[in-house]
């Protein structure tokens, strides 16, 4: 099941944002400054790409240094990244089939917000690997 939900995903919106968090994620390592961020960016393309079977989840040894690439990554890039899901999710919720993707593309708001501190793992195994 999770693979045709990943097919269907793929899509009809799984490409679209994952080239946006590539775009972005271009933009934030032309800077040296920016590559931390330009790797979130890429990190959770991959998972927009294909996230049925994944889950994100909080790292405990997280500390300050991910608040505060948090807040920067929420001013650069982060709620453009949100309104994409944001969209995406009510043009997906337009039909009975999309319904379940649209509600998988509002999941993706929180991690596209604040993306510093979280760890992307397979659904099987819902816990930090750290």
């Amino acid at each position: 099941m999770k693979t045709i939900l990943n097919v269907i995903w793929l899509v009809l919106s799984g490409f679209w944002l994952f080239l946006g968090y590539l775009a972005a994620g271009v933009l934030l390592c032309i800077t040296i400054i920016g590559i931390p961020f330009g790797i979130a960016a890429f990190r959770i393309g991959v998972y927009a790409l294909w996230p049925f079977g994944y889950t994100v989840v909080d790292r405990r040894d997280a500390g300050g240094p991910s608040c505060v690439g948090n807040v920067l990554w929420l001013i650069l890039a982060g709620w453009w990244l949100a309104l994409g899901h944001i969209f995406t999710g009510i043009a997906l919720c337009v039909t009975i089939i999309g319904i379940p993707l649209g509600i998988a593309n509002f999941k993706l708001i929180p991690v596209s917000l604040m993306p510093f501190g979280k760890e992307i793992v397979r659904s099987d195994q819902p816990f930090a690997t750290r």
